[in-house]
């Protein structure tokens, strides 16, 4: 059979050197012993590596041309292969409740978008490997004061340890990306409770990173007025003098339990 055709639309960049498919193939050892979910695998380049880990594996994949590749080339994963939108899965389903690590060469288009989602599904990922983009790699290990600290920075470390493994060469890929690339590992930390209410801590950094150059006091504005918080005393406090990349994630649970109280 011949091989996939990159899809633009799809965010399809196939990796070819077989070195660093094993090298972030070779990342899920770190955490042992539970099924791995490997997303968009394209041509299995990754994942002839994942099989011979001895563990549980399953492939998500959206693009029917490489579903019917992975048949042809890999029979025993059969089983194994899901044709579906990685999106719109229900993750807890997937191993039948049980964790599983998640891994990928991650379509670029949607990197973001599959990290919010292992975010939903946190409790069944102890650990997420894989390869994105350089800028969304740095901002996902970003640490307070620095330009890259994020959005992704915080809700990210508010759950999981960050390491920045190492970085890939645009011209590894076909079609080569405009962009170089970074694989990065995500291990679970031992929170278990932020202590306060997650969907309000998601309002509150999303609103003050959407005007990250204006300060704590000019974002919050509109959120304190829709959560019904009489403004005026509270964002007089100097506290509301710094901008949001300036908020470790331990600062921005302590402003989210402050609104919660004043509600």
């Amino acid at each position: 059979m011949q091989k996939v055709r990159p899809k633009k639309f799809l965010g399809q960049h196939f990796l070819t050197d077989l070195s660093i498919a094993r090298r972030i193939a070779d990342t899920v050892d770190a955490c042992p012993n539970v099924p791995i979910l490997e997303v968009g695998p394209g041509m299995g380049v990754m994942t002839q590596f994942l099989t011979g880990k001895n563990r549980e594996l399953k492939v998500v994949e959206i693009d029917f041309e490489s579903v019917r590749y992975l048949r042809d080339h890999f029979p025993a994963l059969e089983e194994g292969i899901i044709e579906d939108d990685f999106l719109t899965m229900r993750l807890d389903r997937t191993f039948e409740g049980r964790q599983f690590v998640l891994t990928g060469n991650y379509p670029y288009n949607i990197s973001s978008q599959i990290f919010f989602k292992m975010l939903e599904y946190k409790d069944f990922i102890p650990c997420t490997t894989g390869m994105v983009q350089k800028e969304v790699a740095e901002r996902i290990a970003a640490r307070p004061g620095t330009k890259a600290y994020g959005i992704l920075s915080v809700l990210i470390q508010a759950w999981y340890d960050v390491e920045y493994l190492f970085t890939v060469e645009p011209g590894v890929f076909n079609p080569p990306p405009k962009v170089r690339s970074a694989v990065i590992r995500l291990t679970r930390n031992k929170v278990s409770d932020l202590g306060c209410d997650e969907s309000l801590l998601r309002r509150v950094v999303k609103t003050t990173f959407n005007q990250r150059r204006k300060t704590l006091r000019n974002n919050l504005r509109p959120l304190l007025s829709d959560l019904g918080i009489e403004a005026a005393d509270m964002l007089s406090d100097a506290f509301f003098n710094q901008r949001p990349e300036q908020l470790s994630v331990q600062d921005f649970v302590a402003l989210t339990k402050r609104l919660e109280g004043m509600r």
